[in-house]
């Protein structure tokens, strides 16, 4: 069951990268562009212009997991968030969630999944030690307080703020959120 699960998020980040990168064709003309990204090394750089890089999704190293989370806390991750970090490169992709702006979350590289590690534990372990319920971030939003993340307890998209209990359910799952977003040109 877990395997399909994966596969199931996997496919929906899949999907909505694609709609992503026509939505950047159908406004820009090309692919997907960074200012924050450019100069830092990824097998997603298709090429630079000035101070921003055009980047495609492309397959991670087979080294990318999350279980270097997983041991750290003594905690089994939702399968989501696996599918979710580890199923691709890709920069980070603005998009709208029912008119909510974000900006969706992505491994750049096989150094910024490490990051990512990294902080996803500190996020659970501020978590801990506020005794909230262990969430993982997936997605930014205009506030630098509040983020989207997967409750890992109930698999459940929620929009949090740090630090506090207030929460709100987005989606009952990763996949129907990934379904939902509108891909925006940022």
């Amino acid at each position: 069951m877990r395997e399909i699960m994966d596969y199931q998020v996997s496919q929906a980040l899949q999907a909505f990268t694609r709609r992503y990168q026509q939505h950047w064709r159908t406004a820009t003309g090309g692919a997907p562009a960074s200012r924050a990204l450019f100069g830092v090394p990824s097998p997603c750089v298709i090429g630079e212009d000035g101070d921003q890089v055009y980047w495609q999704p492309c397959p991670p190293p087979e080294s990318l997991t999350l279980a270097g989370v997983e041991r750290a806390l003594e905690l089994r991750l939702q399968p989501a968030a696996e599918a979710f970090y580890c199923s691709q490169l890709a920069g980070d992709m603005a998009a709208s969630y029912l008119a909510r702006p974000l900006e969706l979350l992505q491994v750049w590289s096989e150094a910024d999944g490490i990051r990512i590690q990294e902080n996803l534990i500190g996020h659970l372990l501020m978590q801990k030690r506020l005794k909230l319920p262990p969430t993982l971030f997936i997605a930014t939003t205009d506030s630098e307080l509040t983020l989207i993340s997967i409750c890992n307890l109930s698999g459940q998209i929620l929009l949090e703020e740090l630090g506090r209990k207030n929460r709100t359910v987005l989606a009952d799952n990763l996949q129907d959120f990934l379904s939902l977003l509108e891909p925006k040109v940022a």
